[in-house]
């Protein structure tokens, strides 16, 4: 913790900072995307640029860990340590000025995890857990090859570095012995394992605990292999290094004391191998038996500490073939002074009540030492979290269901996605034909006539619809004869007018537009056949008719069904799925019937009956239940199917590519669907357009907020996909210009709330304000081109989504928008009945687009907002069809005057 004096030096050198980069934002804007030649030996020390290194393909899939669900929110804003100091490859890690104060016992148990703890077993470890605060640990670090899991020498690695970390060698070796030199030991290797690092993508400064605390005047002592790569120096060398606790002596002279308890990792290393060099799974009776002995080897270190030092307890690492989380236990001082109470961890860099990171371990001990952690430490002190349940024995049952949850979500996860990929092309493939197959068409009735009536296929080309079509009124009923009662009973999307559809004129001075028979109109109306007042038209049998049909009725609801999957996929965090005896079933039972919650309220209220109800519906719950859930810690994403993994430390708060992507579309569609109804209720187009701003405004904020959607990536391509919405619900064009424009505008905001980030304490920020750092220090196009690198990987490997994306566009252009069984094209009807949705559904394309382009997702963005844009979409345009009832033919007309040159 930095000392009083040293207190206004970094104010004045903040300031300037602040009037430095205000300065050259102002000046230029490319700034953004600029990096000096000194990238070069740049390193990406973001602790949520961590997402970068992990595709969206292995979350879809399920190669990766699941994390704990229901994870409990907190309103930390930040840390206690202060310091922005600027630390260069010449100058020394730690600061000089200030000195090492109080103790740290550090203490590694590789692959220790909750459902480990027993109060009989391993009492040392059950009151270290009844005392102090708790959580579950994601241990992410640099993965062997071929296996998503952390080894002990990585997690070893990366509490020494306090980044990413890894080993040149495949499978998982053991720590290296350190070489004793008199008290001392020299790590062998230590050369090599440096020079690896900057091959991982990460470029872990190894040595960096050890080194800041000897810089600063303090001591530091290992006990065990592992711990001593944590306790070394950036040379190497330790100082202090014993075998065992009791080899130790007196430990009051240490400031920092590094304990291995390895009994599980060695017990595991002896297991057989499989293809990646792995081990396999201990044997219950040989894991209990390890947990129990490394208990004991605590217990031994715990009887020499004096009482006023600052125990970190942590699981560093798997001892598994699969990733878990692992245990975290704080008791004794705090960085905030008092001792960490009973309760659960939590830290800024994960903003969940209960998790914690291995990178935060070496920001917790550097903290509490008194010392600033410099950059390159990419974790945050932990610190006490919320109230835990009543027991310890409820903490641990509470903390090992959370992994529990992780390891069934990593089942799960692949095979959900490959069930929604493969139902939603069969749903297409199914809609496609019921839309375009046509039955035999029947002959024409007649209509007490014998005169031939022009078929509608031969209407004249200059034939217009009414306006009411293109305006986005809801077409008039059939025209009555004396053949054929009226229709009261149709639904109707807006009330019927009040003079007879014969009385409308055509607006003066308006422009003729010809309309193609069986063809939307040019400005996206319904064809000129289809539910014209006046017009003749081939009169179907009832069962022909599109209001009528059954099937029709069931896809519309199917594909509302199908547009509220994937928020349910969040919402189904509120029923502890995880739990239930078939995990598969039980999550897909679970998300099909929250789903069906929303269908159901989507089609129980008098807005079923319109066209834009029941998707203005579904989007509004979407958009809501996404927003909500960012504004009040992200819970709902926390392990769900479609959100993050905190076992694989990708991100643990804020919005995720994929739940942007569903919480833009729904969001646009929703002010679609609204926007709509206000101009159906007279609201002047420019209030509007005006309220839908507002709201759409509301949303971006939220996105990009970094105390909420933290999201760099989505708020540029949410800017222009409300842009087009905006611009084409105000009756205007969009153009080039008027697109480059506005994408500046998103580029701008997203840097203005990257700079607001960037002027908050370096322990406050994320990785908004990060990487405004990082674009000072020259390391931004690391970041960029790891995120291009991902984006091209996710696209190109991860085919079913990539061709759920065609298909889905497809689907969309090439069956909505083309004529139907009856005759018309359903997207062009829908259009020309709710003008607002074209609007929407082009501003949802648009913000897709820029998403794809924009982010390491890839092809997984488009893929989702197309699943929720697409099935709402097509129910549109069945209610639109449905209510475009073709009307009876009219009377034959007369026979023409002939003219005089005829006579």
């Amino acid at each position: 913790m930095p000392n009083a004096m040293a207190c206004p030096v970094r104010r004045e050198k903040r300031r300037r900072r602040r009037l430095l980069l205000t300065t050259l934002l102002a000046l230029s804007l490319p700034l953004l995307w600029t990096t000096p030649a000194a990238a070069a030996t740049a390193h990406p020390a973001s602790s949520l640029h961590r997402e970068a290194a992990l595709p969206t393909h292995d979350l879809l899939i399920g190669s990766t860990r699941p994390a704990a669900p229901g994870g409990r929110a907190i309103t930390a804003t930040g840390g206690t340590t202060g310091g922005t100091s600027t630390p260069t490859a010449a100058t020394p890690t730690g600061s000089a000025a200030s000195a090492p104060r109080g103790r740290v016992a550090l203490i590694g148990v590789p692959g220790l995890e909750w459902s480990d703890l027993d109060q009989t077993r391993t009492p040392n470890l059950w009151r270290l857990m009844s005392e102090g605060s708790s959580a579950s640990l994601s241990t992410r670090t640099v993965p062997p090859p071929g296996r998503g899991i952390t080894c002990p020498t990585a997690g070893w690695l990366t509490v020494s570095a306090g980044q990413r970390a890894g080993t040149p060698d495949e499978g998982c070796p053991a720590p290296p012995a350190p070489q004793q030199n008199g008290e001392g030991a020299t790590i062998a290797g230590w050369d090599a394992l440096t020079a690896h690092q900057s091959e991982t993508g990460y470029n872990a400064r190894l040595g960096t605990l050890g080194q800041i605390v000897t810089d600063g005047g303090g001591k530091v002592a290992a006990i065990g292999p592992g711990a001593a790569l944590a306790a070394a120096d950036k040379s190497g060398n330790i100082a202090k290094y014993a075998p065992t606790p009791s080899a130790l002596g007196d430990p009051i002279p240490y400031n920092l004391i590094v304990l291995e308890a390895a009994d599980l990792a060695t017990a595991w290393s002896q297991r057989p191998a499989d293809d990646y060099g792995i081990p396999t799974a201990l044997p219950a009776a040989a894991r209990e038996k390890a947990v129990a002995e490394a208990d004991r080897r605590i217990g031994a270190l715990l009887t020499q500490l004096p009482p006023d030092t600052t125990i970190l307890l942590a699981g560093i690492s798997d001892v598994t073939p699969n990733a878990h989380l692992h245990v975290a236990i704080a008791t004794g001082p705090a960085p905030t002074g008092p001792a960490y109470p009973h309760g659960y961890l939590t830290a800024t860099s994960t903003r969940q009540d209960a998790l914690v990171t291995i990178s935060d371990l070496t920001a917790t001990a550097i903290d509490v030492l008194g010392l600033t952690p410099p950059r390159e430490v990419v974790g945050r002190p932990w610190q006490p979290g919320g109230q835990p349940p009543a027991t310890p024995a409820d903490v641990a049952a509470e903390l090992a269901d959370e992994d529990l949850a992780s390891q069934v979500l990593r089942e799960v996860r692949g095979p959900f996605f490959t069930v929604l990929v493969i139902a939603q092309l069969l749903f297409y493939a199914f809609a496609a034909l019921t839309l375009r197959h046509r039955r035999p068409t029947p002959k024409p009735q007649r209509s007490g006539t014998e005169s031939t009536q022009t078929p509608p296929a031969t209407q004249p080309a200059d034939h217009q619809p009414t306006p009411s079509a293109l305006e986005g009124e809801a077409p008039p009923g059939p025209t009555t004869t004396s053949a054929q009662a009226p229709r009261t009973d149709a639904p109707t999307d807006q009330p019927p007018p009040t003079n007879p559809p014969a009385e409308r004129a055509t607006p003066a001075g308006a422009p003729a537009q010809s309309a193609t028979p069986g063809q939307p109109t040019p400005g996206g109306g319904a064809p000129a056949h289809m539910a014209a007042p006046g017009r003749s038209a081939r009169a179907y049998p009832t069962g022909e008719l599109a209001g009528g049909s059954p099937v029709l009725k069931s896809v519309q609801v199917v594909a509302v069904v199908s547009g509220a999957i994937t928020v349910s996929t969040f919402l189904a965090q509120l029923v502890p799925w995880w739990t239930l005896p078939v995990p598969m079933l039980s999550v897909i039972v679970t998300i099909v019937g929250i789903a069906g919650l929303i269908t159901a309220v989507a089609f129980a209220g008098p807005w079923r009956a319109h066209v834009l109800g029941p998707l203005t519906v579904v989007a509004a719950v979407t958009s809501l239940a996404l927003l909500l859930d960012v504004m009040t810690g992200s819970t709902l994403q926390v392990n769900a199917v479609g959100g993050y993994e905190p076992v694989t430390g990708g991100r643990f708060y804020g919005f995720s590519n994929i739940a942007f992507a569903i919480y833009a579309t729904g969001t646009i569609l929703a002010l679609a669907g609204i926007a709509h109804w206000l101009l159906g209720k007279g609201v002047p187009r420019a209030v509007v357009v005006t309220l839908c701003a507002v709201y759409g405004g509301f949303a971006v904020f939220a996105d990009g907020w970094p105390a909420w959607g933290a999201d760099f990536g989505g708020v540029p391509a949410f800017v222009v996909g409300l842009a087009v919405f905006l611009i084409l619900l105000s009756g205007r064009r969009v153009s080039p210009l008027l697109l480059v424009l506005v994408g500046l505008a998103g580029a701008a905001l997203v840097g203005a709330l990257s700079v607001v980030d960037w002027l908050r304490p370096e322990s406050e920020r994320t990785h908004l304000g990060t990487f405004v750092q990082q674009i000072i220090d020259g390391e931004a196009w690391t970041i960029i081109g790891r995120k291009f690198g991902a984006m091209i990987g996710v696209t190109v490997g991860n085919w079913s989504l990539t061709l759920l994306s065609l298909v889905a566009l497809a689907f969309l252009f090439f069956v909505l928008a083309r004529p139907s069984r009856w005759g018309v094209a359903a997207l062009g009807l829908a259009y020309g009945l709710t003008p607002t949705l074209r609007a929407g559904l082009f501003g949802a394309l648009a913000c897709a687009l820029i998403g794809f382009l924009m982010n390491d997702s890839g092809i997984a963005i488009p893929a989702m907002a197309l699943t929720v844009a697409v099935p709402l979409t097509l129910a549109a345009c069945l209610r639109a069809l449905q209510l475009a009832t073709p009307t009876p033919p009219a009377p034959p007309s007369a026979p023409a005057t002939p003219t005089r040159a005829e006579v």
